[in-house]
Order: structure tokens, then C-alpha cells, then sequence
């Protein structure tokens, strides 16, 4: 009845108030007073129209304000403004603040969660958390703030009070189940990924009533198709992606139970097709003979009914993953018109495995599958009829050998990084890892709780950096999903870990592992400007205007995967999953401290009335102390 009211409502055109709390959000979004979502809007393209800093000024372009966090550990994400309000996230212990931008150095509130250290210990990659979520409110329950916490719970805060306003356990970290992910708000609905593959952990996606924190629905990688939840027309539209009954069929036995899968990277929405869009990672254990099949659907990139959590489409990128390339990266939206020249409804994904994605997310058709570098080669290519890579077998893995000069390596010629895309010049910009590896695999039991890899790693700077003294791990580039081409690159010295922003003002920020924040021009990728910072940088920059200033900002704070070796200060170069040997000279670069840094053009901030924030005495009839009364002056 509702739905047929609503529609003779707008046949009458009669104006119809917002039906969802992500309407809000939407309009939110669009304004350049808020970054409500990790890339800015649903389609998670990390773009600002705003152009007051542009190519021709950023050379003045100073720090405003900085806020210290107070954690040492990888920040990762991003801060989220709404409403004049700067909300800042931290790795474990997962410390969450309000801050004042009226006077940036005011906290509104501070929430330290309680949880269990002991999370810590089974954490892969640091202890890192990718930010948060903001629901706008409905006048019934509160504006929110939803965060993860290290060891498996989700919080909603009043966004007001930060007060508690419900919180549910989603993972068990005692058996490995982590949570990194930043909480994804759609409509009245909080979705929420999984960590832990590298501990068996099976991968789930759980949906909840944002408003209460009741489970809506739970969607599984991996096991029988109920669990997994497919729809009647599931890949219809390309079978050959393979339909139903693949979750175990794939699978020896019950290898699936175990067999990872989880996502903890980025996701995107589209209203329109009313789906939410992400992947999936890689298979438990690592080494590929302990787990014969194509271990479906691990490495997935899904199209999911946000409502229903039913699965339209699904496509495995690396079927029979041999190498961690774990498929949960960055998945931006964009309205192109393809080779034929039809406008279509695209979705892009540069992929760990070192192919960037694109296909039609309507259908999940894909459009085209090009290398990041022309240096990725387990793969020759990527069948765009079938779907499937060709492989070169010279590059695969497999018990008693060990495995030389795989590009990309375990971490991807792409990982977590959020990356951008320009709608004006239709042009995606990337951080990139320049990473290769030598991969031994071994046998190993799997034990609950405890690492499950069966790997030995040795990684080094890929083909175009320089070897012998450890640097040029890293690229940033910008490309055409359409023609495939890249209209230029650059290197660095590590890894881009964090990801870029575009502006319409022709450039491209994002932050580097041995502590700059950067920008180039989009149209060239010249160097433009950059900043020092106290720390090496793995989150991605954003922008937002306050009283008529733009200004950009960005979380520094080094650690993640990269950063292991500092954090932990391990010096095997096969530790932390073999990153510890790949980026041994950052220590010589930068060190541990986390916070933000923001910017303006000539630092123009509210500080330059010196009076803001400073401590007014209250008024007192009382004589000043030590001063006597002047008896002379009666005389």
C-alpha cells in the first residue's frame, strides 16, 4: 500500500519527504562542507568538485591545525566531517573523538571502548582500524557513529555525546575473527566485513539495523548456497562465472568451514540498482596444495540486493588463489561510455593481483581487465569472453619448489588503498606497491586461533625500482578504464599504501610511507607540492570546506602491513608475512606517532584571530594578591 501511494504521490507531483535515513546522507555528501563516506559519496570515487586550491596555488598551501591521537599503531581511512564536526578514529584501542571545527583544539568527546588486548595477538597486519560510519538520524533515534572494534564488536555512538548507544559481538577473535573494517551505512543498515583469513577464519558480510544493532542478514564467501545467499538469477547474465552449488563443490570436503574468504576493505552503492558492491579475499591457507579447487567464492567481486544481502552477480578474479592476492581493494563507481560507445553503469577495481577491473554493475559483465604494470606475470592475461586468467606456469606455486620473481607479490601490485576517480577528465588515479616476491609454501596443521598461512615469503622491489638498496617500491599513475591506457606514471620510494584524492582543481593528493603528503596535476602527474609530516602516512587524504576555506586533511601515523617491521621492531626479513625485508629502510625515514594534519591556502584558519580559545579570567571583586592600598595618594 505504501509503495502504491508513493507512487500516485509523484504522479500528482507532489513532493515527497526523504523515505530513508541515507537520503540524508546522500545530500549530505553532496555538500563540500561534509566527507560522510570513505570516498566522499556512494560511489567511493574519493573526488572533490571544490577548486579553491588548484594547480596555480597549492604552492601556498600551509598547515591550519593538527590533532595528535595519542596511538602509535598504522592509521589507516580517513576522518569523517558532518556538520562542523571532525571525527577521528585510531587504530587499537580504537579511541574515537569529536572535534570542534569552530575551534579545532576543543575535543566535544572522547570514547575509549573496553576490549580485550589479547585481540592484538591475532591481529595480521597491525592493529590498524579503517575508520567510521555516520548515520544522519530520523528524529526518533539519534545522528550515530558507527566504529569496529579490533576485537570483533560493533559500537553505535550518539554522534552528539558520544554515549553508547548499542553494541554487538560480530567476530570471535579467539578463534582468529578480527575487525579492521570501516562500518558502510546504507539507509537504515550497517554493513560490516570480516579480518582473519590468514587464521582460517571463514568470511562473512552481516548486515544490521542500524538503529538497533539487530542482524538484518549474514552473507558467507564460502559453504552451501543458502549460506551464501544467492538469488533464483544469480549470474544469470554470465553463467560461465559459474552458478550455484560452487561454494563447496570447489572445495575438498569441508576445507570451506575454514577456508577465508573475509573482506575488510572498501565498499560502494549504487541507489539506482539498489546493490552494494565489494570483494572478497583470499583462501586459508595460503599454500595452494592444501586446498585443491577453484575455492569458490573466495576472490570475488560481488554485487549484493542491500535490503536482502542476495547475491546478483559474483566473479572469482583469481580462482585457485596461489599468491594472497586478496580481492577486497577499492570499488569505484563511474558513467562511461564503453568501446562501442554505449553509456554504461561501471564499476572499476584495481585488484591485489595486479589487474584493474572493470564491468558493467548492472550485470557484471566485464568490460575490460588491463595490468596495473606491463611487470605483473603470473598472469599473460585475462580472457574477456571467459573471464579467467591465463596463467604463466613459471610463476605459480606448489609444494617442494620454491617459487621466483612472482610480481606482483603477496601484497599486491594494489592493496587497501582508497583511490579516486576524476568524472571530468574520466581518468582513475592510483597508489601503487611496485612489489615482487619469492614464495616458499610448507604444510601445516590448522589450529583455532592461530596463524594458518603455510608460506615463507621473501619480498623486493619490483622490476623498475632499485634492488640493491631497497627503494622504488611504490608508483602512482593515472588511467583510462576505457582505452586501458595510462597517460602517465611515476615512481616512489615505497609503496603508496594509502590511496589518492582528486579535486577539480587538477590534482591529485595522497600521503607516502617515509612521510610526505603530495600533490600532482592530474593532467601530467608533475609534482606540484608537498609537506612533511611526523609520520609516514597509510591513510588517504580528504577535503572539505569550513566558513569559505578549503582545506585538506589527512591521518599520519605509519604502520599497516609496510609498517610492521617498525612497529614491532622485527628485523627476519621473511616476518610479517615477508614485509619486514621488502621495506627495511623506512626506519631510516620516518617513525611511529599518529594524528591529522590539515591544510589551507597560506594556513588561512580560524587561529588567525589569535583570541579564539583563549582562557577569559572570570570578573572578581577581590584586590589582586601582594598588592597594597596606595595611602599616599590621600595625602
Amino acid at each position: 500500500m505504501k509503495r502504491i501511494l508513493l507512487s500516485i504521490t509523484l504522479a500528482m507531483g507532489v513532493a515527497v519527504p526523504f523515505a530513508h535515513a541515507n537520503d540524508k546522507l546522500i545530500e549530505l555528501s553532496k555538500s563540500d562542507e561534509n566527507w560522510v563516506l570513505p570516498g566522499r559519496t556512494y560511489s567511493e570515487t574519493n573526488y572533490s568538485p571544490m577548486k579553491q586550491i588548484n594547480v596555480d596555488n597549492v604552492k601556498t598551501l600551509k598547515p591550519a591545525w593538527s590533532f595528535s591521537t595519542g596511538v602509535l599503531n598504522g592509521h589507516e581511512g580517513t576522518p569523517l566531517v558532518v556538520n562542523n564536526v571532525m571525527y577521528i578514529h585510531t587504530p587499537f584501542p580504537n579511541t574515537t573523538y569529536a572535534v570542534d571545527l569552530k575551534e579545532p583544539g576543543k575535543i566535544l568527546w572522547k570514547h575509549v571502548p573496553k576490549q580485550s588486548a589479547a585481540a592484538r595477538s591475532v591481529a595480521c597486519c597491525d592493529v590498524v582500524n579503517r575508520g567510521l560510519g555516520y548515520w544522519p538520524g530520523d528524529g526518533k533515534t539519534p545522528p550515530l557513529i558507527l566504529k569496529t572494534l579490533l576485537d570483533g564488536h560493533v559500537v553505535a555512538l550518539n554522534a552528539e555525546t558520544g554515549e553508547e548507544y548499542w553494541k554487538v559481538e560480530n567476530s570471535d577473535y579467539k578463534v582468529g575473527s578480527t575487525l579492521t573494517i570501516a562500518p558502510y551505512v546504507v539507509k537504515d543498515i550497517v554493513l560490516i566485513g570480516s579480518s582473519g583469513a590468514e587464521l582460517g577464519v571463514r568470511g562473512y558480510v552481516t548486515a544490521y539495523d542500524v538503529k538497533t544493532g539487530e542482524q538484518k542478514w549474514r552473507a558467507y564467501a564460502t559453504g552451501p548456497d543458502e549460506d551464501i545467499i544467492l538469488a533464483d538469477n544469480f549470474n544469470e547474465k554470465n553463467p560461465h562465472y559459474g552458478q550455484k552449488g560452487l561454494g563447496t563443490e570447489t572445495w575438498e570436503g569441508d576445507a570451506w568451514k575454514i577456508g577465508g574468504g573475509t573482506n575488510w576493505g572498501w565498499y560502494a552503492y549504487d541507489p539506482d540498482t539498489n546493490m552494494v558492491y565489494f570483494g572478497t579475499g583470499n583462501p586459508a591457507p595460503w599454500n595452494e596444495t592444501m586446498r585443491p579447487g577453484d575455492n569458490k567464492w573466495t576472490m570475488a567481486i560481488w554485487g549484493r540486493d542491500v535490503d536482502t544481502g542476495q547475491a546478483k552477480f559474483a566473479y572469482q578474479k583469481t580462482p585457485h588463489d596461489e599468491w594472497d592476492y586478496a580481492g577486497v581493494n577499492v570499488m569505484m563507481l563511474s558513467e562511461q561510455k564503453d568501446k562501442n560507445g554505449k553509456m554504461r553503469k561501471l564499476l572499476t577495481h584495481p585488484d591485489r593481483n595486479g589487474i584493474i577491473y572493470t564491468l558493467d554493475r548492472e550485470t557484471g559483465e566485464m568490460v575490460s581487465a588491463d595490468k596495473i604494470d606491463d611487470t605483473v606475470n603470473w598472469v599473460k592475461k585475462v580472457d574477456l569472453e571467459t573471464g579467467l586468467p591465463l596463467r604463466d606456469p613459471e610463476f605459480g606455486t606448489r609444494m617442494d619448489h620454491k617459487g621466483r620473481d612472482i610480481c606482483p607479490s603477496a601484497m599486491g601490485y594494489h592493496n587497501q588503498g582508497h583511490d579516486s576517480y576524476d568524472p571530468e577528465k574520466q581518468r582513475f588515479y592510483m597508489g601503487v606497491n611496485h612489489i615482487c616476491m619469492d614464495w616458499e609454501p610448507f604444510m601445516l596443521p590448522y589450529r583455532a586461533g592461530q596463524f594458518f598461512v603455510g608460506a615463507t615469503l621473501s619480498m623486493y622491489p619490483g622490476p623498475k625500482g632499485d634492488r640493491q638498496n631497497f627503494t622504488g617500491l611504490g608508483q602512482v599513475k593515472s588511467y583510462d578504464a576505457i582505452t586501458g591506457k595510462f597517460d602517465w606514471e611515476v615512481m616512489e620510494r615505497f609503496a603508496v599504501w594509502g590511496g589518492t584524492m582528486a579535486t577539480a582543481g587538477n590534482l591529485v593528493f595522497y600521503g607516502t610511507l617515509d612521510g610526505y603528503i603530495k600533490a600532482r596535476d592530474t593532467r601530467n602527474g608533475n609534482l606540484v607540492w608537498k609537506y612533511r609530516l611526523p609520520s609516514g602516512v597509510i591513510g588517504h587524504p580528504m577535503t572539505y570546506m569550513h566558513d569559505g576555506v578549503q582545506y585538506v586533511a589527512i591521518f599520519y601515523g605509519v604502520g599497516g602491513w609496510p609498517g610492521v617491521g617498525l612497529v614491532f621492531d622485527l628485523d627476519d626479513p621473511t616476518a610479517g608475512l615477508g614485509s619486514v625485508g621488502a621495506f627495511k629502510n623506512i626506519q631510516h625515514y620516518t617513525a611511529m606517532g599518529g594524528g591529522v594534519m590539515v591544510f589551507s591556502l597560506d594556513g588561512k584558519g580560524v587561529y588567525d584571530d589569535p583570541n579564539l580559545g583563549e582562557y577569559a579570567a572570570m570578573n572578581t571583586s577581590a584586590k589582586p594578591a601582594g598588592k597594597a592600598e596606595d595611602k599616599s595618594a590621600k595625602q
